[in-house]
């Protein structure tokens, strides 16, 4: 099936199998390409269809959801996701919450408040990350300068949460593979297995 740049792309979701998408999909209308997922899905790696989306979509697309928690389920993961679609060239639009819709003033604005709650929650992990590494020093098993910033192991997290794959965030920072995979995970020098009992 042929899709005309600029087109419309539809989203909709429900978290499990026996849930009704009917009246998702009627508040959503006619559009030039559906996708429909059945999956609560906490990350986007857990949600096929909207990977599939994210990588369908390019610049001058449109995507249309109900709301923003149909496409997103925290603030950081929504802030990031509509971020990069935006500087794809790719347009938000929430029915339910025209207000957040990426082609109006007011979306903007609550975009860029988003992005502040966003910036908190990022300065209050970092913030747990050093204590974490201060403790593992203090217990002598912090032996080496981990080879990923803090500021870059969230940035790596986020863009895997929005599809980026692995393979090429680790070739970006300039690290191998399981450096990344640590990273993410928290192991070693990145300091969570000491915290994960706090």
């Amino acid at each position: 099936m042929s899709v005309k740049k600029g087109a419309v792309v539809g989203y909709a979701r429900v978290s499990s199998s026996d849930q009704n998408l009917d009246r998702q999909l009627a508040e959503l209308g006619d559009v030039d390409k559906l996708y429909i997922e059945k999956v609560s899905g906490r990350s986007i790696d857990e949600r096929a269809e909207l990977t599939k989306m994210l990588d369908f979509v390019r610049e001058g697309d449109v995507i249309k959801t109900k709301s923003a928690d149909r496409l997103a389920r925290s603030t950081i993961d929504l802030l990031t996701l509509v971020r990069d679609l935006g500087a794809r060239g790719v347009r938000v639009e929430f029915i339910d919450e025209p207000m957040l819709s990426t082609d109006s003033e007011m979306g903007e604005f609550i975009l860029t408040v988003m992005a502040g709650i966003a910036q908190l929650e990022r300065r209050m992990i970092l913030r747990r990350q050093r204590d974490g590494i201060a403790l593992a020093k203090a217990a002598g098993k912090y032996d080496r300068e981990p080879s990923l910033t803090p500021e870059q192991v969230e940035d790596a997290r986020r863009r895997v949460e929005t599809g980026v794959s692995k393979a090429y965030l680790a070739r970006e920072f300039g690290v191998s593979r399981s450096t990344l995979y640590a990273a993410l995970a928290g192991r070693g020098v990145y300091g969570r297995d000491d915290t994960a009992g706090s």
